[in-house]
């Protein structure tokens, strides 16, 4: 009974229809959950959409935890490790808001709704691609913090160089322009990514070639982890098309 329970909440596979209702009947929940974020005002309705889809995340986090064993393989152990897994966790953050937990002091920093927003990650439970961009990532997870680690220290680096370049207030319109570290903190991320706001701009001409030098090197560093991800992607999905292949050719 539990391996049914646990093929029937698991991803749909081998054209299990009992499987692939419940996958649909969660993809309207998480959907119907994230509707009332879209609206300041609270109305009646958001309360019952509200109630519903959390009850629907407790049993599916009740059932998940009840069939830990066949998904973690770790026998009794496994439901001591289920809630402090990752997905059990995102589980977790998805209910709490609506349990009414956090109570109404955290609502000055709009903790319950950002919180709601957790409930987006549960898509990926349920797209297969999705759960192939992250096996990718988690293959590929030491060259990607490798990246991540040298983006943060040329974030860090132009933005100490800008700080230290630039005049604090425009000798022109005497308004500030870095007026502090986490302005120019600001300004390297957004240059590095090539995003560019122009809310904060260099006004001396050794700043601005920074900012061209930032511009080009930013361009290579965001670049070598779209090339990284996206040729581990294609040779996931060619290992699924060989499987699929060898399965249907035994």
């Amino acid at each position: 009974m539990r391996r049914r329970i646990y093929r029937i909440i698991e991803l749909a596979r081998d054209k299990d229809t009992v499987s692939l209702v419940y996958d649909i009947l969660m993809l309207i929940a998480i959907t119907a959950s994230i509707i009332p974020l879209m609206f300041v005002e609270d109305e009646p309705v958001f309360h019952v959409i509200e109630w519903v889809t959390v009850s629907f995340f407790i049993l599916d986090y009740l059932l998940r935890w009840l069939t830990a064993d066949y998904r973690l393989q770790k026998k009794g152990w496994s439901f001591v490790l289920y809630p402090f897994s990752g997905w059990a966790i995102i589980d977790i953050l998805s209910i709490l808001p609506g349990l009414g937990i956090l109570g109404k002091g955290f609502k000055i920093f709009r903790v319950s709704r950002l919180l709601r927003i957790a409930r987006m990650l549960k898509f990926v439970r349920y797209s297969g691609k999705m759960q192939v961009l992250w096996r990718v990532i988690r293959k590929e997870k030491g060259v990607l913090f490798t990246l991540m680690r040298m983006a943060v220290f040329y974030v860090f680096l132009t933005a100490l160089i800008m700080f230290n370049a630039e005049p604090h207030i425009n000798p022109v319109t005497g308004a500030t322009t870095f007026e502090n570290f986490f302005d120019a903190l600001y300004w390297a991320t957004v240059t590095l990514t090539t995003v560019g706001y122009g809310d904060m701009v260099p006004v001396t001409d050794i700043g601005r070639f920074i900012s061209m030098l930032s511009s080009l090197f930013g361009v290579a560093i965001i670049a070598l982890p779209s090339g990284v991800i996206t040729a581990s992607y294609l040779e996931e999905l060619r290992k699924q098309r060989e499987k699929k292949k060898d399965n249907t050719n035994p």
